[in-house]
């Protein structure tokens, strides 16, 4: 079984993974819900331009550390049984999965919102970086790296 978060080779770890794991949890038998997030790429960027592919890396260590303590933050949550965020690292094409967050808990309620939390909460902590290679719309070609909340500087 895997961990309850972390940094994954891509291709080494699926959203099945994460749902088998959720349902071999001792407290399972307490879940009513279990509610997830898939982080794919998208086909533009924020300036509209086309994404060829995205490369991601992670500074490991202190991502798997962070993740996890982000879990167990949303742990503490009334009702809720277990959160997962895995998150994929190296090369990927459009519409390719990037991230894994789950959320299992008592209540529906109480499971978006912290599943919603967990979001938000891995992309602004995890030191997880993303290098998007695009097509401007005069047709050159450019890659530069993108940091949640911080902008972009080109490569």
């Amino acid at each position: 079984m895997s961990t309850c978060a972390g940094v994954h080779e891509k291709g080494t770890f699926s959203l099945a993974d994460a749902v088998k794991d959720a349902k071999a949890k001792t407290g399972f038998r307490n879940v009513g819900a279990i509610a997830t997030f898939v982080g794919v790429v998208r086909g533009v960027d924020l300036k509209g331009e086309k994404v060829q592919r995205l490369e991601l890396e992670a500074y490991e260590e202190k991502a798997n550390e962070t993740l996890r303590r982000i879990c167990r933050d949303l742990m503490k949550h009334d009702g809720i049984v277990d959160v997962q965020i895995h998150h994929l690292v190296g090369q990927f094409e459009v519409g390719e999965d990037l991230v894994y967050v789950l959320v299992a808990g008592a209540h529906r309620g109480r499971v978006f919102s912290t599943l919603e939390e967990a979001v938000e909460r891995y992309k602004s902590e995890a030191p997880i970086f993303k290098k998007e290679h695009v097509q401007t719309k005069n047709g050159k070609t450019k890659a530069h790296w993108v940091s949640e909340g911080h902008g972009t500087s080109e490569v």
